[in-house]
């Protein structure tokens, strides 16, 4: 049985993080931005108002980036894997980034210049089917290590990408750990990972950077249906990258009126819930030692870079219970009449798992008074995958898996 949501507010000395908050600046987002406008495939991702579930809830606006069309992948992770991919190429062949983009990645000059690499990642299944497309679009290899417990459908969406892909009897930082030893052994090959630690922060603050398109994209969006700025952003975590992303690029774009920023993680792998109630701005690990459902989110330390973000900007840890999660799965496949449908998986339904349990239960009536949580309130939120896992999708959606408390 899942236990009820926890949450934390930030009460962290603060470093100023200048230096990481610059990665998510206007300016290089922009130039994030045009290097995936470059890519034949790239098209804006919707953003779902959710009017009549707003109304419903005592909102002034409920509203959902859907990353289940994203590069026709069923989930935003290519965006950062291969911004950072494209900027190591850049770097190995004496580019500026700002002139390679899909044209000239995949021309046979640059592929002369780089020659044939192999990228190595680990991965639930997201991060490393992106690197995987992306490596095959350009003409080079990629090997994917996944955690135990990752499904087989998710091994075999990777494969399909034409990646060496397999499932292993270790953790999810065990699977980095075996990616990253691999690679140093074979040559011309680099780790293409998602989380950051001393001594490997270069390509994670790329693929950070690479997420700022998801961001600026839902700005945009809001702004051209008349809303100004959003007041609450709500953001899943399982590193930390994309809600460090989000966070620093809302911080750069709202210097003086940052919304109300969230984060949300697995309550199997409260990490940065565990670091920002300890309070001293440390990082602790978690245990995860139960499985979630949220296979996405189920990491067990903080990315060093964006938890400088995070402990310098973000309002409130919540640690999320299975249970939250598959209701706004169904919710959202399940809308109220007016609502669009939305398809989204379980760790891209997390944020509004959070929204529902803080609008409907009883015993968190204390978070929302805090939020603010009324009729003023516009809230963003990140559907980061669809049913990438259709089995699990219909086990949670039609079934009933994860049903109550």
């Amino acid at each position: 049985m899942d236990g009820q949501m926890k949450w934390v507010g930030n009460r962290m000395p603060k470093t100023g993080a200048a230096k990481e908050l610059g990665l998510m600046s206007l300016e290089e987002i922009a130039k994030v931005r045009r290097f995936h406008e470059s890519f034949p495939q790239y098209r804006q991702t919707p953003l779902a108002s959710l009017e009549a579930l707003a109304r419903d809830r005592g909102l002034g606006g409920i509203y959902i980036k859907d990353e289940s069309h994203r590069f026709g992948l069923n989930a935003f992770k290519v965006l950062g894997g291969s911004y950072a991919m494209a900027s190591f190429i850049a770097r190995q062949t004496g580019r500026d980034i700002s002139q390679l983009g899909y044209r000239e990645l995949t021309s046979s000059e640059v592929r002369a210049d780089l020659g044939q690499y192999t990228f190595f990642t680990a991965t639930d299944g997201n991060h490393g089917r992106g690197v995987a497309w992306a490596a095959n679009q350009i003409g080079q290899k990629s090997v994917v290590y996944m955690p135990k417990g990752s499904t087989q459908y998710r091994l075999e969406a990777i494969r399909r990408e034409g990646a060496r892909a397999e499932i292993t009897e270790v953790g999810y930082m065990g699977a980095v750990k075996r990616a990253y030893e691999e690679s140093k052994t074979t040559p011309n090959s680099v780790v293409v990972q998602d989380t950051a630690w001393p001594g490997y922060e270069e390509i994670p603050a790329w693929i950070m950077q690479g997420y700022g398109t998801m961001a600026a994209e839902a700005i945009e969006q809001l702004e051209a249906i008349g809303v100004d700025r959003p007041t609450h952003v709500i953001v899943q975590a399982g590193v930390g990258s994309v809600a460090g992303a989000i966070q620093g690029y809302l911080a750069n774009r709202y210097p003086d009126n940052c919304p109300v920023v969230i984060v949300v993680e697995a309550a199997a792998y409260e990490c940065l819930y565990l670091s920002a109630e300890k309070g001293d701005g440390s990082t602790v690990v978690a245990e995860g030692a139960d499985p979630t459902i949220m296979a996405g989110l189920a990491c067990e330390e903080a990315n060093t870079i964006s938890w400088e973000i995070l402990r310098e900007k973000t309002n409130y840890f919540v640690s999320l219970p299975d249970y939250a999660a598959a209701r706004a799965m169904r919710v959202l496949a399940a809308p109220l009449p007016g609502d669009p449908r939305v398809t989204s998986g379980e760790s891209g339904a997390a944020g509004l798992g959070m929204l529902l349990e803080a609008l409907g239960s009883p015993q968190q009536e204390e978070l929302r008074r805090e939020l603010g949580l009324d009729e003023n309130a516009r809230v963003l939120l990140f559907s980061t995958e669809g049913d990438t896992d259709p089995e699990k999708y219909r086990r949670v959606v039609w079934e009933g898996e994860h049903c109550s408390l």
